[in-house]
């Protein structure tokens, strides 16, 4: 039976708390993996743990947004930590997408789309003339051009992503219930994994408050 896959966001400085969400996330009945933000990787001991993190799939959520010769020169210095995933916004342009993943090897380049936390009124507010879906789109398309091996959106965009990219679709803005934080853009898993994402994003409903219960009624509502 093909597992659900979730990547868990390990949104936190503290060592010790990523082990604690790591050790309290085991289980058979989902694929897991784990991402990492700026906020743990800038931490003390943060790239530490990571280069000594064996046996799981890891996720370097660094959201590169630079001029290409930058966002190479990065991959490279973090190509010890031999992250299965690294992000990069789409925004970065063309020649610094397809740069970056002319040198990742077998780490997989992400592109990040609009961000979770904006909406149509966000983006006017930055200067955008378009509407979210509509940028989305174009990004999807240039992530396929550039050969880029996933992309992040949010839930509520994959349907028209999928009709220009083919590969895999990471998304965050999952939320159980009501209760969004500073996401505008969410849905429920099921709604997501119907819309037809391959990985799921989640940490604070799964991260705060008791992990293992979380974790299990996030299998119940799958079910």
């Amino acid at each position: 039976m093909k597992k659900n896959k979730i990547f868990i966001a390990c949104d936190s400085n503290n060592v010790g708390q990523v082990k604690e969400i790591i050790k309290k996330t085991k289980n058979s009945k989902l694929k897991i993996g784990y991402k990492f933000g700026l906020e743990f990787l800038n931490s003390k001991g943060g790239r530490k743990f990571v280069s000594n993190l064996k046996g799981k799939i890891t996720f370097g959520d660094y959201k590169l947004s630079d001029i290409p010769n930058t966002c190479v020169s990065t991959i490279k210095a973090v190509r010890d930590l031999k992250f299965n995933y690294i992000t990069i916004h789409i925004n970065s342009g063309f020649e610094a997408l397809k740069a970056a993943k002319a040198i990742a090897g077998k780490t997989k380049i992400v592109g990040v789309s609009v961000l979770t936390s904006l909406d149509d009124t966000s983006l006017r507010e930055i200067g955008y003339n378009g509407k979210v879906k509509k940028i989305v789109l174009q990004q999807a398309k240039l992530a396929n051009k550039a050969k880029l091996d996933a992309i992040v959106c949010s839930p509520m965009e994959v349907n028209i992503v999928k009709k220009v990219f083919k590969k895999e679709i990471i998304t965050p803005g999952i939320r159980f219930s009501s209760k969004v934080n500073d996401q505008k853009r969410t849905l429920t898993p099921k709604q997501a994994y119907k819309n037809g994402s391959d990985w799921l994003v989640i940490g604070r409903p799964i991260t705060k408050g008791n992990i293992k219960n979380n974790l299990q009624y996030l299998i119940n509502h799958l079910k």
